[in-house]
């Protein structure tokens, strides 16, 4: 969305500039009107468009290799898992705009409520075109859709030549114009462009007007009329007859010649600048995942890089990776030569093929969370790691972020619908980097469907801003990978739950103060939760019990804790085995 917003931003300056040095001192006011329109209507459309012919792939690297990056524990999400209210998802800036537009429709209500108030109030005269609205004790002169506001101030032989001007206004229905862009205003509020494009489009609305009455009455005169002053009325959608700082433009306007036919072509400059903005969108990102599927091949460089990296001392990695990249290889040479000799179809192919994607599904699975160019300090290297927003007084900031982490998954995770009626599920490898300057970057992914790829990357997007690592006193970027399963509960699935739910209140039953209990069991948070709580006062106890025996009061009380944590535990086990 971030990207989208800024497409906007950029193709609407590049159609302002375009207008103001080419097109605004024209005398083609219709045209003008029609660009203004067209160009903001284009603006919002051309991001979404790409065009086949103009497509130009941007090829990501090729995942050929794992790089050291730091493992988080998996994460399990489905329809099971406890999910927060609608409110709490939300994130800082999505609160920020929807304030902005709730108080820009306020505004606009208020501006509405402005105009319905002069109208009920003032002396109504209906004519068939347009009906006019005397303002008492006012000068006002402006017009809103059929409606011709002027004040009881204005001097009757003044008031034909501002009618006139008024009904080229209603005519011509400058007032959806004006409408539309302060609608716009309300959705894009945090964008001065589309100010700036209503402000564009008023002075149009001014220049018509003039033209149109010039036509039947005496420049001069109507030179004179522009410099009285009179009240104005400040609702950005109306269309006043007096605006103080379009008065001198439009002198200037109504004095200038009459621009010349072949000017127009100025508005060609429209289509190459459309054409540059359809080239843009229409370039993307190469999808390593479709690469893979044609062809997994290592480099010299990069197969140098790889053992490197084998051979470091700073992760953990797959002694057999080496052997099957080689191996497979070597058939996709193999099945290269047979081909020019034999067909894709026959027997000796479909062995190969076979064999390839047994080799491929091996590698996948070694190099589910490995994508190339993530640089940065490992995790468990670096001399600070990433603190999570919360864990700046924590003991073991480690553990916390990875805590957080879940927590954060959890909280924002949403099973897509589409995934839920295709019955699609699966696990999702992110690999992620925090920057040096605490923002996640650098997310990549892969996953049995875009469906699930694309709720985890949302998911990723919407962490918070951390304090980043660092290393010799030194911000650092540091990688991240994480996989994220995506189950849905049928009805063997309730039934495992069911019983490890059993299985785990008779351990509890039957079992002392002393002994673990297994994590990570795929029930809902607050049984995981205090189950992590337990394990850790288990752990402490026994840590203390090294150096004291059960009779220290320390040991009692850790033991009544454990007690109570183990009936509460039984309780919410009974709420799991009933439901």
């Amino acid at each position: 969305m971030i990207t989208y917003l800024l497409e906007i931003l950029i193709f609407q300056l590049a159609f302002l500039l375009v207008y103001d040095l080419f097109l605004k001192g024209e005398t083609f006011f219709q045209w003008n009107r029609a660009y203004l329109l067209v160009t903001f209507i284009i603006s919002l459309v051309l991001p979404w468009i790409k065009i086949e012919a103009l497509k130009t792939t941007v090829s990501s690297e090729l995942v050929a290799y794992p790089q050291a990056f730091f493992q988080l524990d998996a994460v399990t999400v489905g329809l099971g898992v406890e999910k927060a209210s609608f409110w709490s998802q939300w994130l800082w800036y999505e609160w920020i705009f929807f304030a902005g537009i709730a108080l820009t429709t306020i505004l606009f209500v208020v501006k509405l409520y402005h105009i319905e108030v002069l109208r009920l109030k003032g002396q109504k005269k209906y004519y068939p075109r347009f009906t006019k609205v005397v303002v008492t004790k006012s000068s006002v002169a402006f017009s809103f859709f059929k409606h011709v506001f002027l004040g009881d101030g204005i001097p009757r032989e003044k008031e034909p030549n501002i009618l006139a001007h008024e009904l080229v206004h209603i005519k011509q229905w400058h007032s959806l114009d004006l409408l539309f862009f302060e609608l716009l205003r309300i959705v894009f509020w945090f964008n001065p462009l589309v100010y700036i494009y209503q402000s564009r489009m008023s002075e149009l609305h001014e220049f018509i007007a003039d033209a149109h009455v010039a036509k039947t009455n005496k420049k001069e005169q109507y030179q004179l009329l522009l410099a009285e002053v009179f009240q104005t009325q400040h609702i950005s959608f109306v269309n006043q007859f007096f605006k103080s700082s379009l008065i001198k433009k439009r002198i200037v306007m109504l004095s200038k010649s009459k621009s010349k036919k072949v000017v127009q072509l100025k508005y060609l400059l429209l289509l190459p600048a459309i054409m540059a903005m359809l080239l843009y969108t229409s370039c993307e990102v190469g999808d390593s995942k479709e690469i893979e599927e044609n062809k997994i091949e290592i480099s010299e460089d990069e197969y140098d890089d790889f053992l490197k990296w084998k051979n470091s001392k700073s992760t953990s990695h797959d002694a057999n990776l080496n052997q099957r990249v080689i191996r497979y290889n070597e058939l996709v040479g193999i099945r290269n030569k047979l081909l020019k000799d034999i067909n894709e179809n026959g027997p000796v192919i479909e062995k190969l093929d076979k064999e390839l994607e047994a080799l491929k599904l091996g590698m996948r699975e070694s190099l589910n969370s490995a994508v190339t160019n993530i640089s940065g300090i490992l995790f468990s290297e670096v001399d600070e790691v990433p603190i999570f927003p919360g864990c700046e007084n924590a003991t073991d900031k480690r553990a916390c972020f990875q805590e957080s982490m879940q927590n954060h998954i959890r909280k924002h995770f949403n099973y897509p619908k589409e995934a839920q009626e295709l019955d699609i599920q699966g696990r999702v490898s992110i690999v992620f980097k925090i920057t040096e300057n605490g923002d996640v970057d650098d997310i990549r992914m892969r996953g049995p469907d875009k469906v699930l790829e694309a709720e985890a990357l949302r998911i990723i997007q919407r962490l918070p801003k951390m304090k980043p690592g660092k290393q010799n006193g030194k911000a650092v970027s540091v990688p991240f990978s994480i996989p994220i399963t995506f189950k849905l509960d049928n009805g063997q699935d309730i039934n495992e739950k069911k019983a490890i739910a059993m299985a785990l209140r008779t351990i509890l039953v039957n079992s002392d103060v002393d002994i673990l209990l297994p994590t990570q069991i795929g029930l809902n948070d607050n049984i995981e939760k205090s189950i992590g709580h337990y394990n850790k006062l288990v752990k402490e106890r026994g840590r203390l019990l090294e150096s004291t025996n059960e009779s220290n009061p320390i040991i009692k009380n850790l033991d009544e804790q454990l007690i109570v944590l183990k009936i509460k535990m039984q309780e919410q086990l009974i709420g799991a085995i009933q439901n």
